[in-house]
């Protein structure tokens, strides 16, 4: 079964009245920014904050009954879970999750709220590929029906209704739609109802730097599953993207941008701040790549789809400090002081600038040796700040070594 429009538009009419007609906000930030037309299109506003809900209940409605009455597995890192969730529970339908272990206890806890009884979770690795096989044994092993977050035509057409509305709601005056990729379900859906009213339309997905199978993929014109990924950014936190949204991709998408993920953090801390949105990492990264294209889409309509909003209030300290590091204004450095009165004070009058800040400090003498080496993090006003201030050290004759992302202590403390 292939997607076409008119399983987008079927979707559309099933999902009436289930999921949420997500409003478009124009952005004046954003638009004043980019010189541009910005909108943000909310599918965080989703009862399970995500876009997931659409493509899940566009599948799992459509299962005939005796599929039903087998139950449902699935795998995902967060959000198609409570998608899952949310609709075994509105059709009664029993369900077994697969999840990542290092899901956010947010979104573990939403998945068992929204499937209030129907859906069993199974925490499994630490990547969705590792949630995705042990899903797939579970599948043999009992017959249940498998309910795929991106790598379905069912889920697709779900996720393409996201298209449709931002068509029904803006007309066809658009000229970019940004979108996130994990697997590729939402942009593969979207691309393909834009492309089939508007062919000029400029699909654009994003991935995180630490995650971008559909980026790499693209580049060698095959599918590649990469060996590591960061899954920092767990929605988008994916190795191998699906063979169906890869064609797709390949043949609607025009562009697949990288996005680092202390740029999505920046983002994210923005549109708090500006907007009052919660956005998670993957919800954050079609506006974290608005900066790479400002060129091209200025004096252009834009609209962006925040994916998501389901983001756990204690993983805002990790977005501040990969925010400010991304940044270049905080730095950790391993310090050696002699072990005599006045050495700290000496770096604090001479060493440290007016707008330097210390925010770490661990050393601990623990022998009688003549120098010992302490941990001290800075966070300075501007990356610019830190030259002057190592400067500044080596004239007092300070010995110091500044870690760098290779070291295991900074991946520790970052």
């Amino acid at each position: 079964m292939s997607v076409t429009k008119k399983n987008i538009e079927s979707a559309a009419l099933r999902l009436s009245g289930v999921a949420k007609k997500t409003p478009l906000q124009k952005s004046a930030r954003l638009s004043k920014k980019y010189d541009a037309t910005i909108y943000l299109k909310r599918e965080d506003l989703q009862e399970v904050r995500s876009f997931k809900i659409r493509g899940a209940y566009n599948k799992m409605s459509s299962l005939s009954k005796a599929e039903k009455q087998k139950g449902i597995v699935c795998a995902s890192a967060g959000n198609h879970a409570q998608g899952v969730a949310w609709s075994c529970n509105a059709l009664k339908i029993h369900g077994t999750i697969f999840m990542p272990t290092v899901t956010p206890n947010q979104k573990i806890d939403k998945v068992k709220q929204f499937g209030d009884g129907f859906v069993e979770i199974k925490l499994v690795g630490s990547t969705f590929d590792d949630a995705s096989i042990a899903s797939r044994i579970f599948e043999k092993k009992t017959g249940a029906i498998y309910v795929h977050p991106f790598n379905d035509p069912l889920t697709i057409a779900g996720q393409g209704t996201v298209g449709k509305e931002i068509v029904d709601q803006v007309g066809e005056k658009i000229a970019y739609v940004f979108a996130c990729i994990g697997g590729g379900g939402l942009i593969s859906g979207v691309s393909t109802f834009l492309k089939n009213v508007n062919e000029d339309i400029k699909v654009i997905g994003v991935e995180p730097e630490g995650a971008s199978c559909m980026h790499e993929s693209l580049k060698q014109n095959k599918i590649i599953t990469l060996k590591k990924i960061d899954t920092f950014v767990d929605g988008a936190a994916v190795a191998t993207p699906g063979d169906l949204t890869f064609e797709i991709v390949k043949k609607n998408v025009d562009d697949v941008l990288r996005v680092p993920e202390g740029k999505d953090c920046i983002t994210m801390i923005e549109l708090y701040q500006n907007e009052g949105i919660v956005a998670e990492p993957a919800g954050a990264l079609s506006v974290a790549a608005l900066d790479d294209m400002a060129e091209q889409i200025k004096g252009k309509t834009v609209v962006c789809i925040l994916s998501g909003g389901n983001n756990d209030i204690l993983r805002y300290p990790e977005i501040m400090e990969k925010s400010l590091v991304y940044q270049g204004r905080k730095h950790y450095f391993l310090i050696e002081f002699a072990q005599k009165p006045g050495q700290l004070k000496r770096m604090l009058d001479e060493a440290l600038g007016p707008n330097d800040d210390i925010v770490r400090f661990e050393y601990m003498k623990k022998t009688n040796k003549e120098k010992a080496p302490a941990l001290v993090g800075f966070e300075l006003r501007s990356k610019e700040d830190l030259k002057p201030l190592m400067n500044r050290m080596d004239a007092i004759e300070l010995k110091y070594t500044k870690l760098s992302e290779k070291d295991m202590l900074y991946q520790y403390l970052v």
